[in-house]
């Protein structure tokens, strides 16, 4: 048997690729094309609950034809209470294989690619579902994916008002002083879930709740706003998806099963079902089914988190890599 090499993307590795929004936003908006042509294939997530800790293991696979030819199993834990320890809530790795052989193609640490492909979804999301000259961005929640929710949605709609807000002051205080930072404009550190999202053009909802509590209320929500909750514990009421004119989910397999997420709830009892489903973003970012069509229509998105979005930004970076000689090979047989 000839040697096989994979290659090897440590979190320092990822850092130094410093990939642009651009390269970010293009990766994943060319993903969600090819999910949505349907030349994907798109497992639902399990999940793995040690039972030791405040936390679990999210299991996401999948696999994603030509230009990116690569199918993926990205492991990412889910651990509430690991700020006390230092630790990020989120940290994953991403293995990539080739489709037709199963020979290991790739490890990656993906924490950095957790974060930056959710926010690439919720972008490209609001780059389709959102008023054109939205101008007013609440954003709930402060850990890895906020930020660059926070950061690539300013970079398509250079927001007049950036509110954000998290259930810990240090931790919102820190959030919005980063963004200021690389932003390089004012943002609004607010006290409370209502002032951050009052009125606002495009809530985003990335809380972390021990169990699901309706801290959003939906009398709070402008009307034309688009609103992209994802906590893993539901943190909006139950009436939200009453004054929607379309609901979009990024993969409906994995939106109706399971035990969390931001609209469990609304599954369960039937508010959100195949019948009320406007489309999967994949169709409207394919053209086959329409976005925003209306200005006064009041959205809503739900993304889960897609392992396609993940194997195609692992696959930009490897390029990337190459071409700077960035990384490490390793023998695998």
């Amino acid at each position: 048997m000839q040697p096989i090499y994979l290659s090897y993307l440590n979190r320092l590795d990822v850092e130094e690729l410093k990939l642009s929004n651009d390269e970010i936003l293009t990766a994943i908006e060319s993903s969600l094309e090819t999910q949505g042509r349907g030349e994907a294939v798109i497992e639902p997530r399990v999940h793995l609950e040690p039972g030791v800790a405040n936390g679990h293991f999210n299991v996401l696979r999948g696999a994603l034809r030509a230009p990116v030819d690569s199918a993926g199993v990205k492991v990412v834990g889910d651990f509430v209470d690991n700020y006390k320890l230092g630790l990020p809530s989120e940290l994953a790795i991403l293995l990539l294989f080739d489709p037709r052989t199963g020979i290991p193609k790739a490890i990656l640490d993906a924490s950095g690619i957790t974060d930056m492909r959710t926010g690439a979804v919720t972008t490209i999301g609001a780059k389709h579902l959102a008023r054109k000259e939205s101008k007013v961005l609440g954003h709930i929640g402060a850990r890895g994916t906020a930020y660059w929710n926070v950061r690539l949605l300013d970079h398509l709609f250079d927001f007049d008002e950036i509110r954000v807000h998290s259930r810990r002051p240090e931790s919102r205080n820190a959030f919005a002083a980063r963004l200021i930072q690389d932003l390089g404009k004012p943002v609004t550190v607010a006290d409370d879930w209502r002032s951050c999202v009052e009125g606002a053009d495009i809530v985003v909802e990335a809380s972390r709740l021990d169990e699901p509590t309706p801290l959003l209320k939906t009398d709070w929500i402008k009307p034309g706003a688009l609103v992209i909750p994802y906590g893993t514990m539901s943190a909006v009421e139950l009436s939200l998806t009453d004054i929607m004119s379309k609901i979009v989910v990024d993969d409906w397999g994995q939106c109706k099963g399971g035990k969390f997420g931001s609209l469990r709830a609304h599954v369960e009892t039937g508010r959100l079902s195949e019948a009320t489903l406007h489309a999967e973003l994949g169709q409207i970012v394919a053209q086959q089914k329409a976005g925003r069509t209306d200005d006064s229509e009041t959205i809503l998105l739900w993304h889960r988190g897609l392992s396609l979005s993940d194997i195609a930004l692992g696959h930009a970076m490897l390029e990337k890599a190459d071409r700077l000689g960035i990384g490490q090979r390793l023998r695998f047989a």
